[in-house]
């Protein structure tokens, strides 16, 4: 309770709030903000000079709505390269279908030149890339400048603390020097990976930071540390550090976690789906706008496929499969049959190499996912999406449940024909609880790091594993 009444009050504190929970804005994310609508911008005026178009109040509106659109920009300069180049691709590609929808709309296609829409679409991800490059290699610059430095301690050298102390480690690009922990339990209770940099105990944390100059505290102490954490609370207030709660919610696997205001109450969430608002519009319309273009290229191998698995043995085209979907509820799964006996009860029995079940022909698109290729009908109808996490059968999920922590977290999001398990090597059958538990920690890992870019990036190396992957049958 006295832990409670304490962050009550500090969140009563918004100049607190603030500083607890996040570091102020920066120059770059600042730069950031404007970066995106501003290259936009340039670009097209640009472009409209070069072919000496008149700057009309048509396009003055063009650039302001593009500036509403798009402001403010994502800060992708922390991004690995790949990510950030099919980010900014898949955002402009976005932001071209929602002007064309406007233009359309409103019939205001036809005052602007068509060389000039086109030169402007192909060139603008072009700068926007290379900017974001330029923007990357400044920060990994100013991250090695002393000025720059931020140091750091934790508090904690129990797991959550040595798996703090690697991320900031690997954050070279933040500028953040980590000087060592901070615990008052015996050596031998404390992580092995913490060995050799212990600081001192908690008592004498607060000169640490004094003297030192110490920029950021990160608590990483048990929930069940209350009276501790309030002990230190109120010394480290007497310094200019900014703190960090790192919480250790009991080994939950923590998706999506935000904070929240309910009519000023504070509530942090834990496991939430990342699909709300602007992300399941952006997830639904990519779903349909793709599956309907793939649809429309493979409508002759979905012919082809449907005369050999006809052809191979008796039996219907389309095997209807029962699985859990969005939220566990139960939802039907389409694909092309390829075994000649098909289990769909209370116990299944997962393919398996050799399997005699599998027809010949079946065995052929099983390796090359044909079988799959029915499934696009189940996302147009909203049962299924084209990335996420793949839907096991009902009765496997029976039993998984009981064995694997947080299994059921995975039916946050409607499930996947491809999946990020399945571009990192978990394809096919899962004959072990631990590999089960390696494709449902990938599942959780997806949930916690969607973007657009990441489903793209899935969907492509999807495409290669089809040709090469040997993990399927």
């Amino acid at each position: 309770m006295a832990l409670k009444r304490n962050l009550g009050t500090m969140f009563e504190d918004r100049s607190y709030k603030r500083t607890f929970y996040s570091a102020p804005q920066s120059v770059e994310s600042l730069i950031a903000a404007f970066l995106e609508p501003g290259i936009i911008v340039l670009c097209f005026l640009a472009v409209n000079a070069y072919f000496n178009e008149p700057v009309l109040r048509s396009t003055l509106t063009l650039c302001l709505l593009i500036f509403a659109l798009t402001f403010p920009g994502r800060n992708r300069f922390g991004d690995h390269p790949v990510s950030a180049t099919i980010d900014v691709i898949s955002s402009w590609l976005v932001l071209l279908i929602i002007l064309a929808l406007c233009g359309y709309a409103t019939s205001s296609l036809g005052y602007f030149e068509n060389e000039v829409l086109l030169w402007w679409a192909g060139l603008t991800p072009i700068v926007q890339c290379i900017a974001v490059e330029i923007g990357r290699r400044i920060r990994r610059w100013r991250a090695r400048l002393p000025a720059a430095r931020r140091t750091a301690v934790i508090v904690g050298a129990g797991p959550l603390g040595a798996k703090v102390a690697r991320a900031l480690r690997e954050s070279e690009d933040k500028g953040v020097e980590f000087l060592g922990f901070f615990d008052d339990r015996q050596n031998d209770r404390l992580h092995p990976d913490t060995a050799g940099q212990m600081r001192g105990t908690l008592a004498e944390l607060s000169d640490y930071v004094r003297k030192r100059g110490v920029r950021e505290v990160y608590i990483t102490l048990p929930l069940g540390s209350q009276p501790r954490i309030v002990q230190l609370l109120e010394q480290i207030q007497g310094t200019t550090a900014s703190l960090f709660f790192v919480p250790d919610v009991f080994g939950i696997s923590i998706i999506q976690g935000r904070l929240q205001d309910i009519n000023g109450v504070p509530v942090v969430g834990i496991c939430e789906t990342p699909f709300t608002g602007t992300n399941e519009l952006v997830k639904r319309i990519s779903d349909i706008v793709i599956s309907i273009l793939i649809l429309l290229l493979i409508s002759p191998i979905l012919l082809a496929v449907a005369i050999g698995v006809k052809l191979s043995s008796p039996g219907p085209v389309i095997f209807k499969q029962r699985r859990n979907g969005l939220d566990g509820e139960e939802i039907i799964v389409y694909k092309f049959r390829s075994m000649r006996v098909q289990d769909n009860g209370e116990v299944v029995k997962q393919a398996t190499k050799a399997d005699p079940r599998i027809t010949p022909f079946g065995a052929f698109i099983r390796r090359t996912s044909l079988d799959e290729l029915p499934q696009f009908i189940n996302v147009l109808q909203g049962r299924m999406s084209i990335v996420g996490p793949r839907p096991h059968a009902v009765a496997h999920n029976e039993e998984y449940r009981k064995l694997i922590k947080a299994y059921m977290v995975r039916h946050k999001v409607k499930p996947g024909i491809t999946g990020w398990a399945q571009v990192n090597g978990l394809r096919g059958e899962t004959d072990t609880i631990d590999k089960m538990k390696a494709r449902v920690e990938y599942d959780l890992e997806y949930l916690r790091n969607w973007s657009l870019a990441l489903d793209l990036q899935i969907i492509i190396r999807t495409a290669r594993l089809v040709i090469f992957d040997a993990h399927a049958y």
